[in-house]
This record gives structure tokens, C-alpha cells and sequence, in this order.
């Protein structure tokens, strides 16, 4: 299910039998991590019919640039070894259900049939500690409040558990952005520019869809003019952005200077 170079290859020779749906996304960018679970129930639900390979562009990203892929989470099937694109950053189960009914149509215009057994891919990774494992399968279910506890415990037991950390960051950031609708959140940030929590809002939804540039460089602006809690507020904010996102990053390593040239 994990598609290296050399595990991709394998994959794309699938795709004469099946359709073969690629996700690209990264595990720090929570919309891939809550899109791949929603792939992988609704492939899993037709029984071997489909076969699902998932992609780390930052880790792998010969295989991002084949595909072209300016922004992630992006999703494209591959019929009889031609890429179909299907769609690009968050997707509900039911709009993957539609874009589904509609390979299959594809498919069998195309002459694929049949079933194929799971693809193995590329090894497997190490079984995460229990209560991550804990975490991740609450957040596969849409429990936020209970992975976010799980995080919790893992910290009380090993407060420097990195790991946990990130975690308990990416679930708070899923948990602020659920409820959230983004022409709205635009909207209301767009007219009321004082508005601290509606620009935070919609950082954390750029976030969430992949523009991590516009979200940093909208709160480090509003660190720029703002003082005292209020900005202390914010920076607390991006430095959690910058862990979710990742502390190697070349976008984190950029916004870092911005922020600290603004705020010293």
C-alpha cells in the first residue's frame, strides 16, 4: 500500500487489470492523513475491484513530479497505465464515492475487469507505540476528542515524545477545522482584518488544504501588528504549524526568519 520507486512500478502494471488509485499526500499534512483513511475504507469496500497505493511526495518525489503535482493532497487513478486525474486536496466519502461510480464506468469501458489480491507495496513500517496506534485509529473514526487524550497520555507517561507532540498538534488543528466552511472563513476574514480568530481560521484551513506558504505568511504578518497576548497568541500558533508541518521543512526554515525578524 506504501509505493516506493521501486514498488510503483510493480503498481502501475496493475492498472491493466484494475484500476490502480494513487494518493499523493504526506503525514504532515492532516487532509492526506484524513483523506487516505476515507480511501482506504471505500477501496477496501469493493473487495480487490480497486487497488490503492499511497505516496509520499516529500519522501518520494520522483514519483510527485510524474504526476505533476503542485499541491497535496492529490488523487489520480491509473487505467490500463494512463493517468486519470480524479481530484485534488480534501475530498468527503461521499464526493469519493461519486468520482468512484465513475472509474468504474471508465474501467469497464477500457475492457479492465475482475479482482486483484492487496498489494503488499513497500515494507511496512514499524507498529507504532499503543496509545499513537490509539490516536491514529480515533482519528481514522473522527474522534478527535479521544485521539487528542490518547496524545495527552503518551505525554504525561514520556513528556519528550516528539512524536505525540506533532500529534497532539495535527489532531487540535483537524478538531479547530471541521466545522469550518472555507468560503465563509475567506469571507469573514477578508472583511474583518482585525478579527484575529477569523484569520486564524483561515490559516489553519490553508493548512489543512496545502497552502502552507499563505498560512504562514498570513500569521506572521499579523505578528507584525499585533502585541502583547494577542501576539503571543499567534506566535504559539505558528510555532505548532511549524511542527505539524515539520522543522526541516524548507517553508518552516523561511517563515522562521520572517517571524523572527518582525518579532526581534
Amino acid at each position: 500500500m506504501e509505493l516506493d520507486e521501486a514498488a510503483f512500478q510493480q503498481f502501475v502494471g496493475l492498472s491493466q487489470r484494475v484500476p490502480a488509485i494513487v494518493s499523493l499526500g504526506s503525514p504532515r499534512v492532516p487532509a492526506s492523513t484524513e483523506l487516505d483513511a476515507s480511501l482506504r475504507k471505500l477501496v477496501d469496500a469493493r473487495g480487490g475491484k480497486f487497488v490503492l497505493g499511497l505516496v509520499d511526495a516529500e519522501a518520494r518525489p520522483q514519483i510527485a513530479q510524474a504526476f505533476q503535482a503542485q499541491q497535496i493532497p492529490l488523487v489520480v487513478a491509473l487505467v490500463n497505465g494512463q493517468p486519470v486525474p480524479l481530484f485534488q486536496g480534501p475530498a468527503g466519502e461521499e464526493q469519493i464515492e461519486q468520482v468512484f461510480g465513475q472509474l468504474e464506468q471508465l474501467a469497464a469501458q477500457q475492457g479492465l475487469g475482475g479482482t486483484v489480491p492487496p498489494f503488499a507495496g513497500a515494507p511496512a513500517e514499524p507498529a507504532l507505540p499503543p496509545l499513537h496506534q490509539k490516536a491514529v485509529d480515533a482519528i481514522e473514526e473522527g474522534d478527535y476528542a479521544a485521539a487528542e487524550a490518547a496524545y495527552m497520555q503518551a505525554l504525561n507517561e514520556k513528556p519528550n515524545d516528539h512524536e505525540a507532540q506533532v500529534g497532539l498538534y495535527q489532531v487540535r488543528l483537524l478538531s479547530r477545522t471541521q466545522n469550518l466552511d472555507l468560503n465563509q472563513a475567506r469571507a469573514e476574514a477578508a472583511s474583518n482584518p482585525d478579527d484575529l480568530n477569523a484569520q486564524l481560521n483561515v490559516a489553519d484551513l490553508d493548512i489543512v488544504g496545502g497552502h502552507v506558504e499563505d498560512a504562514f505568511s498570513r500569521l506572521v504578518s499579523l505578528v507584525a501588528r499585533l502585541a502583547d497576548e494577542e501576539r503571543e497568541r499567534v506566535r504559539r500558533r505558528l510555532v505548532e504549524l511549524y511542527a505539524v508541518i515539520g522543522t526541516n521543512d524548507p517553508r518552516v526554515a523561511a517563515s522562521r526568519q520572517k517571524l523572527a525578524r518582525v518579532l526581534f
